[in-house]
């Protein structure tokens, strides 16, 4: 019944990044903190499981996904390789980071982050153009920043990456294509340092490989992939406004819920 669920959370997750045109991080991180403690799982490790555990699953998603996006020539590879130089040390950095956050605390942290998504897209929020392209350095410094932030969240940077891009005056297509790339290192530095941090933590259930919750991780891999693909299809068909105010409510919703778990 375990592992049926987190099926179906992979599935649900798909679905509602690709509806949404998000990442899945933003919806398995919630998901996996109420499934945990309904478990009944520590409440000092829950959080961390999550994030790591999410974190570990996108490895997976992001690699379809920047398959097809380099299929359609919208990866800036030049830009990709500055940022990644600064997110596998950022990724790194958020994930001890996080270590040493208690439980209570880093749900409350996702959940201020998950109310400003929620606004940001409820208000569509924009930065403007800057009108001149990033330097190495720049890039370097800003992927430093955005991994950190992203493995503290559990999340595949692509709230960040893109209003990031999208500032430096790279077209927003090309924005969302290398974010999307981002994703992959992003999620390999953080899920290694979550699976190090966590390692032989006394409290963490079985089957764990350190704050990675092995169960959860394959069942969400195994259907998250799949649903992304009808959640796209779906999203064609229903007004983008209304899918972003949709998405905006739901996020406002777990964010909120976390600050009185």
């Amino acid at each position: 019944m375990e592992f049926a669920l987190y099926l179906l959370l992979g599935a649900a997750a798909g679905v509602l990044a690709g509806l949404f045109g998000v990442g899945g991080g933003l919806i398995i991180v919630p998901a996996l903190v109420f499934s945990f403690t309904a478990q009944g799982i520590a409440t000092e490790v829950l959080t961390h499981l999550a994030v790591g555990t999410s974190l570990a699953s996108i490895i997976f998603t992001s690699i379809n996904s920047v398959i097809a996006h380099h299929k359609k020539g919208a990866v800036r590879w030049q830009l990709f390789k500055w940022l990644a130089l600064g997110i596998i040390g950022g990724s790194a950095l958020g994930a001890i980071t996080a270590a040493y956050i208690q439980g209570p605390t880093l749900q409350k942290i996702i959940g201020g982050f998950a109310i400003i998504i929620a606004l940001q897209m409820a208000l569509e929020l924009k930065p403007k153009a800057s009108g001149s392209t990033p330097t190495s350095p720049e890039l370097t410094t800003a992927g430093g920043v955005i991994g950190w932030a992203s493995a503290i969240f559990g999340i595949g940077g692509g709230s960040l990456t893109v209003p990031y891009l999208a500032w430096r005056s790279v077209p927003m297509q090309q924005a969302v294509a290398t974010s999307a790339a981002c994703g992959l290192p992003i999620a390999t530095a953080g899920a290694f340092m979550f699976a190090a941090t966590g390692w032989h933590n006394p409290s963490l259930p079985d089957w764990s490989l350190g704050f990675i919750y092995l169960p959860a991780l394959v069942g969400i891999a195994a259907t998250s992939m799949f649903f992304a693909r009808v959640g796209a299809q779906l999203a064609h068909r229903l007004s983008p406004v209304l899918l972003k105010r949709l998405f905006a409510v739901f996020l406002l919703g777990v964010g909120v819920s976390f600050f009185t778990l």
